[in-house]
């Protein structure tokens, strides 16, 4: 049987991917100042491996962003465990982030200028994805 990541190494991992992407930087660069091969740095991005402590910092150091960066918006394991209906997760915006056409989007959207344009473009988007999660 195999084993599926736990969702904080998960989220930390698409983190990782994230600010690396927004770095224009490529899985094989970083793992060059890691002195990891880019596979290793895939399943850290994946949450198939779990990043240790030392190896976190480090990787914050090369990505200039707090440690704390990786856990924000980050899954609480407590939520899971009161029997409660689950909330529905905030965390789809850093994952859609943390795709290289989210984050292309999000470049290109905030080179806009003009609010009522950026607005239609919003009302578009919208339209073409349906009611259904407004």
């Amino acid at each position: 049987m195999k084993k599926t990541p736990n969702p904080i190494d998960k989220h930390v991992g698409s983190r990782v991917r994230m600010r690396r992407m927004m770095l224009s930087m490529s899985q094989e660069k970083l793992g060059d100042a890691l002195s990891l091969t880019f596979q290793q740095v895939q399943k850290y991005e994946k949450g198939t491996n779990r990043i240790g402590a030392s190896r976190l910092q480090q990787i914050a150091d090369i990505l200039q962003v707090p440690v704390s960066f990786f856990f924000e918006g980050a899954p609480n394991p407590s939520e899971h465990t009161r029997g409660m209906k689950e909330a529905p997760s905030p965390s789809y915006v850093s994952d859609f982030l943390a795709t290289s056409d989210g984050l292309s989007l999000t470049k290109a959207f905030m080179r806009i200028k003009d609010p009522k344009l950026r607005r239609r473009i919003v009302d578009l988007v919208e339209q073409i994805a349906g009611e259904d999660d407004r």
